[in-house]
């Protein structure tokens, strides 16, 4: 059974577009690239050959990552309350005698020095139903 993926609606579409741009742009240089170095010759020997292939590898290794998260994605309801700390959150925190602000997302997300905190984080965790 896959894994539920929190995702906010504009992650979600950034997502979408970034895939896209992956099949539709990224792969067909990778294709380009790896044409040209066939033609250059002996491929056993050919860097130009083995690194076009290797980033191949991990283009499409990142478009099935991707496509994964769209597929398992639970997109987070904004601006709801609960009156409890959940995915989609945002809390204000006292911090050293001053307040920060933390949203807790989902970890496909989770950016902390902009205060968005993954939901499986010590830090999120903490945070959760109270």
């Amino acid at each position: 059974m896959a894994e539920s993926i929190y995702i906010s609606r504009e992650g979600l579409e950034k997502l979408k577009k970034d895939l896209e741009e992956l099949k539709n742009v990224k792969r067909k240089e990778i294709i380009k690239r790896i044409e040209i170095a066939k033609d250059l010759g002996d491929l056993s020997e050919n860097a130009e050959y083995t690194d076009a292939k290797d980033e191949q590898a991990f283009i499409e290794g990142k478009i099935l990552d991707m496509e994964d998260t769209i597929n398992n994605a639970i997109v987070l309801d904004e601006k709801r309350n609960t009156g409890t700390v959940d995915i989609g959150s945002t809390i204000k925190v006292s911090v050293d005698g001053g307040q920060r602000e933390f949203t807790i997302v989902g970890s496909s997300e989770s950016i902390p020095e902009k205060g968005l905190i993954s939901n499986e984080s010590p830090l999120g965790r903490a945070f959760l139903g109270r």
